[in-house]
This record gives structure tokens, C-alpha cells and sequence, in this order.
């Protein structure tokens, strides 16, 4: 006799309507397998946040709003990897249920995927100076393998996900090993890279040197002749600070980037740079979450008031998921009421507020760690995330995310010692 195993792939060979019409006691031995194999799901811990005032009244919006449930047919790819079972089985299982097109992407099926993924609503953009049309969803391909980034990239591409943030190294790597698989693909990309922190001590003229260096390397590795944006860190060194950024206008001269940026920027490393700079960043990228409150702590205001948009990381929290953000009464009452998960809400308040926003393809991250595996779960993660404009909060449902004071954060967490309440790498 064959195997489960083997019946349930011959199941996903059936027609859709006769995959529903299977005996029941087919569906629990794919419950009994899935169980069997040990499958994880993220479970948020049950920490609570408060908002100002109370939260009454959040309970209240189940009665103003409907579940908004999206149910994609899909086939699952029959060419599996003995690797991994636990894949094999949750493709098969979401297969027969008819319920996801990211299995798929177990064998980086690509072009199959891009036939059966959903068709979301189309991403907004901005214009930039010099006419740079900037998309508002980025991919933030941070701490994945060059292999994990190629993959992320092709996932977010069929998605409608175009604009690429990624650091040189492996990161770079992915993405030219992308480009160079996909020449055809450059056109439409929105290529956003960032300047390597200057090392303590490092003198101004070296930090000019070494910016122009890496970004030659960088235009080298990926093949291109410009990336749309370079991004500049900060340094609790002014002179330096000058000095780069002097780089990147050239850059910008040279056609060498279209456009200029800067992460984790504060206030006085804002007042430094504008001190002397010929072309004013373009944007300001920086930790924003629900909790924080949309003006981040007066920074979005300050940038706002001086020409520079707000680039938002961090939605669900960094350097991990939050799970007293993504646990928050608020959240989860906001999120069941309209048939959508916590991070979903997460991340819709952050674009509702009017920013862009790079975003992860899954939960499942850390401290210059993140994850593209090839059993679904990144292709489901790239898809929902590709989704958040599909559907909108309630002016109220926005009110009481706005109004949320915990988990608080520093929005330039992940600055320079020049800045306030810069992250200070654990000792080992």
C-alpha cells in the first residue's frame, strides 16, 4: 500500500471542487501528519500595552466592521524535496484546501507563482526630487543569506514589490544574483542601498574615501550603472558626517545614484548635515511602530518642517517582533474584528499614517537576523505584506492606534553614539 504521504500528493493532482469534496477523515490525516511533523506557528507572548486614556470602545468596532477574508485557489508544485517533510506536507495540506498559491515557491517557481498570486492593489509612490518615482512598500531583505535575498527578491517581484532596501555584502550579493538571472528585471526595479557606518576615529577625508570606494564596489557587483538611492548612517562625528554626504551629492552628479537618503537620523545629526549640504536628503529612515504615536517623538514633524519625508523600518517591532505589540488588546481586537493578523494592522497603521515602509518578509527575525525559507512561509509573508493596500483602517480603528503610548521606542534606535539613546550591542 502507498503511503499518506503519497495519497495526499495525489490529492493535490484533483480538481479543486473534488479536492472539497474529499471525505473529511482525509483532512484530519493531513492534521494528524502536519501534527506529527511538529509545525510551529508565532505565538505572541501576553504582555499588554496601555494607550492614552482607556481602551474602551475598542471592542465596540466589531459591530462597525466585517471580516475581510481573501481565499486564493492555488495549485501546490508536485516536484517536492525529500529535505523537508514538514514543506511537503503544509503545501499539500493548503493544496487541497485551496487556500494559498505560495507553495509554489517551494521549488522558487516563480513564473508558476506569478500566474496564481493575488492580485493586490496597486502600490502607491511618490516623487521624489528629479522626478524619482519612489515605491511606498519596500522589501528590507536585512540579515538574509545571499541565496535567502535572491529568493525574497523574486517573491517580492511577482508580488508588485519593486522597491528593493538592502545592505552591501550578502545582502548585495542576493540581489545581484538576481539581476543577473533577470537582466530584463533592472527597468523596474527601485534599487536602495546604504553607506557603511564610518568606524570610530575614522578621519573625514577616510570616510569620503571609503564611501566612494563602496559605492564603485557595490555599482560593480550588482552590474548596474546607478542604484536609485544610497542611504547615509550616521556618525556621532559631524566633520564626518559632511564629508560622506559631500560623496553621495556627487554621486548624485555623476548619475551614479538618482536619488539620496539618510537612516536613523536625529535631530542634530539632521542639523549637521543640512549645515552644508548642496541637495537635502530625500528622506529619513527610522524606526516607527504603533506605540510610538505617528510623530515618533516630534521626528517626523522635525523632518517634515525641513523638505524630508519619513521611511519607516520596524512595524512589528526590531530588534525582534514586538509581542507586546503584536499581544496589544488594541491590535487584537482591531485585527479579529476585520479578519486580519496583528502584524497586518501593524503594519497598515504605519502606511495609513502616510509613510513608506520597508518590511521583512516574516516574523521570524532578530538582531541582524532574518529569514526566506523556501517551504512557503516567505512567499505567504511577501504576499500579505504585498496586500496592505487592498484595504484600509476606519478613521476610528486609526484613532485608537494612534493613541497608543506603549511599546514606546527610540526611533533612532539603531544610530551612532552622537545620537540619544543609541542600541549598545550586547557584550558577548
Amino acid at each position: 500500500s502507498i503511503s499518506y504521504t503519497q495519497q495526499l500528493t495525489t490529492m493535490t493532482m484533483m480538481p479543486t471542487k473534488r479536492r472539497l469534496a474529499l471525505p473529511l477523515t482525509s483532512c484530519c490525516w493531513v492534521a494528524v501528519l502536519l501534527l506529527f511533523e511538529g509545525g510551529n506557528a508565532f505565538v505572541p507572548s501576553q504582555s499588554m500595552t496601555s494607550r492614552r486614556g482607556d481602551v474602551a470602545g475598542a471592542t465596540s468596532l466589531k459591530e462597525q466592521t466585517t471580516a475581510n477574508e481573501i481565499d486564493n485557489a492555488a495549485q501546490s508544485s508536485l516536484a517536492m524535496n525529500e529535505v523537508d517533510r514538514r514543506s511537503l506536507l503544509g503545501g499539500i495540506a493548503a493544496s487541497m484546501l485551496g487556500v494559498s498559491s505560495s507553495s509554489l515557491l517551494l521549488n522558487n517557481d516563480y513564473a508558476a507563482y506569478a500566474k496564481q498570486s493575488t492580485k493586490n492593489a496597486k502600490i502607491p509612490t511618490w516623487k521624489l526630487p528629479n522626478n524619482v518615482i519612489m515605491p511606498t512598500l519596500a522589501l528590507n531583505t536585512v540579515g538574509l543569506s545571499v541565496e535567502e535575498t535572491t529568493r525574497a527578491v523574486g517573491i517580492a517581484v511577482v508580488n508588485g514589490m519593486t522597491h528593493i532596501d538592502f545592505h552591501p555584502g550578502k545582502e548585495r550579493d542576493g540581489v545581484a544574483q538576481y539581476l543577473k538571472s533577470n537582466p530584463a528585471a533592472r527597468k523596474n526595479l527601485f534599487l536602495n542601498t546604504k553607506i557603511r557606518k564610518a568606524p570610530p576615529g575614522t578621519s573625514p577625508s577616510d570616510a569620503a574615501a571609503n564611501t566612494r570606494a563602496q559605492i564603485d564596489e557595490d555599482l560593480s557587483i550588482l552590474g548596474v550603472d546607478s542604484v536609485d538611492m544610497l542611504m547615509l548612517r550616521d556618525s556621532p562625528d559631524c566633520d564626518v558626517i559632511q564629508a560622506q554626504w559631500s560623496v553621495l551629492e556627487e554621486a548624485l552628479k555623476e548619475g551614479k545614484c538618482r536619488s539620496v537618503g539618510v537612516i536613523n537620523f536625529c535631530r542634530g545629526a539632521l542639523d549637521c548635515v543640512l549645515e552644508t549640504a548642496k541637495v537635502k536628503p530625500a528622506l529619513n529612515y527610522y524606526m516607527l511602530h504603533v506605540g510610538m504615536g505617528p510623530d515618533a517623538h516630534g521626528l517626523r514633524s522635525y523632518c517634515t518642517s525641513r523638505g524630508i519625508r519619513t521611511f519607516a523600518y520596524g512595524a512589528t517591532g526590531e530588534p525582534g517582533p514586538s509581542s507586546a505589540l503584536l499581544a496589544d488588546p488594541t491590535v487584537v481586537s482591531i485585527a479579529n474584528n476585520r479578519g486580519k493578523s496583528p502584524e497586518e494592522v501593524a503594519l497598515r497603521w504605519v502606511l495609513q499614517t502616510g509613510a513608506a515602509v520597508s518590511v521583512r518578509p516574516t516574523l521570524e527575525f532578530g538582531l541582524g537576523l532574518g529569514a526566506c525559507r523556501d517551504d512557503g512561509t516567505c512567499a505567504a509573508g511577501l504576499e500579505k505584506r504585498a496586500g496592505s493596500f487592498n484595504w484600509e483602517l476606519t478613521k476610528e480603528e486609526m484613532g485608537l492606534l494612534s493613541e497608543l503610548t506603549s511599546p514606546d521606542d527610540n526611533p533612532t534606535l539603531f544610530s551612532s553614539s552622537g545620537c540619544p539613546g543609541a542600541f549598545v550591542m550586547p557584550k558577548k
